[in-house]
């Protein structure tokens, strides 16, 4: 790797014996995390190295194939005309390594660690209520919950399994829409007993708002749809990125806020706000790497998400809306409340 300011020497004449092999397949996966992040100390967090283990690696993968790949700038790393010729190998390499974790964790039994990636309000609030259950039936078997509002990536072995509120467009996944998660205003009693019950939206724009900001969400294009002419700072009391902390702002009286259906049944505290119909929709998908489903912990695991999702099981997850206080009739005997036995605690 060069700087730019140096005069760059000739790269050594490339070789093409065919007893040539790499040392190692760790210089091409440095190679190719800084061309995908444009930066060494990226790259470097993405592969918990340090910045001169990484520099290290990307040295060595240079001299091993006699081209130089990358060039520093003062605005970052660019890849050399030699090295976007290298990348489209590399990221065969990488497939391939890919491929062989996936046959080296393949196992027969449910016996295991799976990863879930999916975002922290369904993750918290929907399916770790339903994690005991399932845990009792494969006690061999662990759930890593990785929560996250970015959707980890699935092909690059992030997580064997990812649920988000965006369709997944990576090209070589399984994907399955499992339901749709309806949303609607909530607000504390005790913030309704003092400040009193919106019902259009122009009144609305006279309460406390509580807004969560994250990109499968964007609660902040909907403010503005809704108040085109308002700042989100003369309404909003509190923003966050995180689920948890936005329902207990609610819950705990900061204003009003936009929460699933079924969050009333975390706790009494909270009640929906009908305000000229203001609710959102959001798909919710399942994705999976075809090679993972065959093995059977990753497929049980599947199986459970697409059971935990299932609108015959769980209305709330149907496709058309329905309201809060018609679930208990809905849900064909199934207690919300019951499924949040123990939050209270956290309430």
């Amino acid at each position: 790797m060069r700087r730019t300011k140096q005069k760059r020497a000739a790269p050594a004449k490339t070789r093409t014996d065919e007893s040539f092999t790499l040392r190692d397949w760790d210089g091409a996966r440095a190679f190719l995390e800084v061309a995908r992040r444009g930066s060494l100390r990226s790259a470097a967090h993405a592969l918990r190295e340090s910045v001169n283990t990484v520099r290290r690696q990307i040295d060595e993968f240079e001299r091993d194939v006699g081209l130089t790949l990358l060039t520093r700038h003062v605005d970052g790393v660019r890849v050399t005309e030699e090295g976007a010729q290298l990348l489209a190998a590399a990221r065969r390499m990488e497939m391939a390594s890919f491929d062989i974790a996936r046959m080296r964790h393949r196992d027969v039994s449910l016996k295991g660690e799976v990863r879930l990636s999916v975002t922290e309000g369904l993750g918290s609030f929907w399916l770790v209520p339903q994690l005991a259950r399932f845990g009792t039936s494969h006690p061999k078997l662990l759930v890593n919950m990785i929560c996250t509002m970015n959707p980890a990536d699935v092909l690059r072995l992030e997580s064997d399994i990812g649920i988000q509120l965006s369709r997944p467009t990576a090209p070589d996944l399984r994907i399955l829409r499992l339901g749709t998660m309806h949303t609607m205003p909530f607000a504390a009693r005790r913030y309704l007993d003092t400040h009193g019950c919106p019902k259009t939206v122009a009144e609305f724009g006279k309460h406390r708002m509580v807004l969560q900001d994250v990109d499968q969400i964007n609660s902040e294009a909907k403010f503005h749809r809704l108040f085109p002419s308002a700042q989100i700072a003369d309404i909003a009391s509190f923003r966050t990125n995180v689920s948890s902390a936005h329902y207990f702002a609610i819950s705990c009286g900061a204003g009003i806020g936009v929460l699933p259906t079924y969050a009333g049944g975390i706790s009494e505290r909270i009640v929906p706000v009908d305000i000229d119909g203001i609710r959102f929709a959001y798909d919710v998908w399942l994705a999976y790497h075809p090679d993972a489903a065959r093995i059977p912990r990753v497929r049980r695991t599947i199986d459970w998400l697409i059971d935990a999702f299932s609108p015959k099981i769980y209305p709330w997850f149907a496709k058309e809306f329905i309201h809060p206080r018609d679930l208990p009739r809905e849900a064909g005997g199934i207690s919300l409340s019951s499924l949040y036995e123990g939050y209270d605690c956290f309430l």
